[in-house]
């Protein structure tokens, strides 16, 4: 009895429960992109009827916006995208092209100036502002938890633990970054 009390607490302290735990951190931080991603997607409508009320002849930015939520919410997300990097590619692909119309529609507000000065509309752009900061905070959370998972399994002695009793947990394929250039810093001219 003494002698499973001794192992159980020696193997408690050895990193034994690391790989599950951190993969349940991993877990959490998606659901925390996605939550992001649901709160952006929510405000989207509201935006683009504050917007539509002053600007009927921007049709084409408002479409783009409108379609990119749809494309950005129709893909079906759920803690198994993170078992594909495929799936997870695409999501991101999607997240990224509703950023970009979002930017078209942004700069729609500069050319009209009794937009820029609605209250529904400043508000809603706070918040949409705020929930793109958001995203990125989710995203590096994320970012850092697949890092300590993924490290986990392959060092000492995560990746004895792995091998014996976790082999079928794989590894996480982490955010990357979609938007064409994305590595590049954009270039401003005024």
């Amino acid at each position: 009895m003494s002698i499973l009390v001794l192992l159980a607490l020696l193997l408690s302290g050895c990193g034994i429960n690391n790989i599950p735990t951190y993969d349940e951190q991993v877990k959490s931080a998606w659901a925390q992109v996605e939550n992001q991603y649901q709160r952006r997607a929510d405000l989207v409508p509201n935006l683009v009827e504050t917007v539509k009320g002053f600007a009927r002849q921007e049709r084409e930015t408002l479409t783009a916006v409108i379609e990119a939520r749809a494309k950005a919410t129709s893909i079906q997300v759920d803690e198994t995208i993170l078992d594909s990097p495929q799936r997870l590619q695409q999501f991101q692909q999607a997240q990224g092209e509703l950023s970009s119309a979002l930017s078209r529609l942004m700069a729609v507000s500069e050319r009209y100036p009794e937009l820029k000065s609605n209250q529904n509309f400043l508000a809603l752009q706070s918040q949409l502002e705020g929930t793109e900061n958001r995203i990125a905070v989710a995203r590096r959370d994320f970012i850092q938890a697949v890092q300590r998972y993924n490290t986990e399994i392959r060092t000492f002695p995560g990746r004895l633990w792995h091998s014996f009793l976790y082999s079928d947990m794989e590894l996480r394929a982490n955010f990357e970054a979609t938007a064409p250039n994305a590595g590049e810093a954009p270039e401003v001219e005024f």
